[in-house]
């Protein structure tokens, strides 16, 4: 008999999330707690048996746990890998520090780089060259990669990423070093890049192989401590992780790719707003990801959120494309939009407020928490406001301190620019508004779409309290604001299919592709993709397969999806490219010969069927009224009690729907009606 009972779990900068489900009748139960940052598996046992204790469910009725984090992103941007070298062809050995050599900041004479990760002391070079064909114009000298070898080790390298040059066409020679290395360093953690990202490009795939090899080890030890935790509690069920790409995956194919899961929460925020939007009606979605760091925005059309093969990672000019560590991994596409509820205001030295990008996390928490934070976040202006209640925060569980508040705004934003303590709470929150909503319009128009057109699903807990607002200023017709809005992201990992990307590079023209070479690259391809999700029991996959192509000359590529049957057929993989090049950027060049440069082939399960019945907390709907600030001073706002709310009820603003894990301000000319799946839809007069 299968086990009943599903468990996701987000570990975000300031509050881990969860989310129980019984599979049996649909039901959701949430949880919240801080997030345990030095020893993030803490708190996720911590949750996981708090949930289980309230709900009377005992941890081996538990079918699965399915996980996202930080840590990966975090061991990056916060430099906590291990010491890690780095192997490539003599020569070459300066590529992590080149670069491709374009400057983000054009006329900055003081621009600044992202450290990179490996020091020059342990990137080495070995005497060995593939052509770009793949074959070998060089042998590997043995004895010099040997000595190499011995040298990082004694250095202090516990990790060894491994890139030559072309290695994506041929990977022998890095395969021998891999041996050649377990021989003379066996400790050492090896990352080879034509094992974990086979594409062209060598600046994109050194750095990749480099980052998944910095926080390999960190991420194995980590999930070795949570996976005797969880048995330890009583959970024998398998754990799986969410993927930045949205799929997930068993644990065993997680830590052999930590990389992939660089942007694993957000993208499970994505899942679970293309669930929650369907349910609502809408295929056409601006998901709005705001947690207690940051605020994320991705775009859903038809039910389908937009895909990228690149991401960068660890910018040093946070909002600057460029300025970070590219990194060549599948990832639903979002852009970093603006800051979280934890993220600490100031006035700069031109007297403007600025927000973030640095974030009071959970530890020591914003002025409100009581935890020891003196300066003023978002989550405190918003509490000042009236949008927060100050005892039931977290259902109760958490009280917050609006003196404390008040204190911190007052002194680091009221004084300096000669304003009350609400004025300064007010311009902190339109500050932040104002700087989400207009990023989330130029993200529209660079992916050539009208943001008008779209319903905005607004989850994490600081998202609906800023969403109405945000949505107004864009000028969006509805959003659908859903219950468990705060833990969304833990939701949209239980409606995430088991499913694994492939990626390999294969550079030729398409009027000479060999046909047969890429029908065996494609065969094994499927094969390995097979091997890894049937580790999860997954029997009968589902397989796509995607080609990026572009016109001869072209310095950028267009991904296309190729039909099943139709990846031999020449003349139909032109059609598909050329359909989508259309629909990017409105013609085609007809008399341009086009290039192959590589292939992603997706291998992945049935996507999870949910009924989203969330668990209704019972009582009375209306909770009474509070004075809450709406631009020109206060007004009193119907307080209601989310979980008490019935389909058709209809709910006028000024309001505040209340439930533990996030509050919706409806603003005055708004309303929200409940629909047969809980959903609040706000329309706008």
């Amino acid at each position: 008999m299968q086990k009943p009972w599903r468990i996701g779990v987000d570990i975000g900068g300031t509050f881990t999330d969860f989310v129980l489900l019984d599979t049996r009748d649909g039901r959701l139960f949430n949880g919240k707690v801080l997030t345990t940052p030095h020893a993030p598996e803490q708190a996720v046992l911590a949750g996981i048996t708090q949930l289980l204790a309230r709900h009377d469910v005992a941890p081996d009725a538990v079918q699965h746990v399915i996980h996202g984090t930080t840590l990966v992103a975090n061991a990056l941007i916060e430099r906590r890998g291990v010491p890690t070298g780095f192997l490539t062809t003599d020569g070459f050995r300066d590529i992590p520090e080149i670069g491709t050599e374009l400057r983000h900041d054009t006329y900055d004479l003081f621009m600044r780089r992202p450290e990179p990760l490996v020091p020059r002391r342990l990137r080495l070079g070995v005497p060995e060259r593939l052509g770009a064909d793949g074959t070998v114009l060089l042998p590997l000298d043995e004895a010099a990669a040997r000595a190499a070898i011995r040298a990082l080790r004694d250095a202090g390298a516990q990790a060894l990423a491994i890139c030559l040059l072309h290695a994506f066409r041929n990977p022998v020679h890095e395969r021998r070093l891999a041996v050649l290395a377990r021989e003379e360093a066996p400790g050492l953690t090896l990352c080879l890049s034509s094992d974990l990202v086979p594409e062209i490009g060598e600046y994109e795939r050194g750095t990749t192989t480099i980052c998944n090899a910095y926080v390999q080890p960190v991420f194995e030890r980590y999930l070795a401590r949570l996976g005797d935790g969880l048995r330890g509690a009583g959970v024998t069920g398998p754990l799986f992780l969410m993927l930045s790409d949205g799929g997930t995956v068993q644990e065993g194919v997680a830590a052999r790719h930590p990389i992939r899961l660089v942007q694993s929460g957000p993208a499970g925020g994505v899942q679970a707003a293309r669930v929650i939007g369907a349910a609502a009606g809408a295929s056409d979605i601006l998901c709005f990801d705001m947690g207690g760091t940051t605020a994320k925005a991705a775009l859903i059309d038809a039910g389908q959120p937009q895909r990228s093969l690149d991401f960068e990672v660890s910018r040093v000019d946070r909002f600057r494309k460029g300025s970070g560590f590219p990194l060549k991994v599948p990832v639903i596409e979002m852009i970093e939009i603006g800051a979280g509820g934890g993220s600490i205001a100031r006035v700069d030295r031109l007297g403007l407020i600025r927000v973030g990008p640095d974030s009071a996390s959970s530890d020591p928490g914003p002025a409100c928490y009581g935890l020891g934070g003196t300066l003023p976040t978002v989550t405190d202006a918003d509490l000042l406001l009236g949008y927060l209640a100050p005892d039931s925060f977290l259902g109760g569980d958490m009280v917050l301190d609006v003196a404390a508040a008040e204190r911190a705004i007052l002194e680091h934003v009221g004084k300096p620019l000669g304003l009350t303590a609400l004025d300064a709470a007010w311009a902190i929150h339109e500050t932040v508004n104002q700087a989400m909503a207009q990023a989330a319009g130029i993200h529209a128009l660079e992916k050539a779409r009208r943001i008008e057109a779209y319903t905005m699903v607004p989850i994490g807990g600081a998202g609906p309290v800023h969403a109405c607002a945000i949505a107004r200023k864009l000028g969006l017709p509805r959003l659908v604001s859903p219950p468990g809005a705060g833990v969304a992201s833990a939701f949209g990992f239980l409606a995430a299919p088991i499913s694994f990307a492939l990626l390999r590079a294969m550079v030729a023209p398409l009027a000479s592709l060999d046909l047969d070479a890429l029908h065996a690259m494609l065969a094994a391809m499927e094969a390995e993709g097979r091997a890894m999700v049937a580790e999860a029991g997954v029997a009968q996959p589902l397989i796509r397969r995607y080609a990026a192509l572009r016109y001869a000359g072209q310095g950028y590529q267009v991904e296309a999806e190729i039909p099943e049957g139709a990846q031999a057929d020449r003349a139909a993989i032109r059609a598909a490219f050329e359909a989508e090049y259309l629909r990017l950027y409105g013609r085609i060049e007809a008399s341009l010969p086009v290039e192959l440069v590589g292939w992603r082939v997706i291998v992945a399960g049935p996507t999870p069927e949910l009924e989203l019945a969330g668990a209704r907390a019972g009582g009375v709907a209306r909770k009474g009224t509070r004075q809450a600030w709406f631009g020109s001073g206060f007004l009193e706002a119907t307080t209601w009690n989310r979980g008490a709310l019935r389909p058709g009820d209809i709910l006028a603003g000024p309001a505040l729907v209340e439930e533990r894990e996030s509050t919706l301000v409806l603003p005055p000319g708004a309303t929200a009606t409940c629909d047969v799946a809980l959903n609040l839809v706000v329309t706008f007069s």
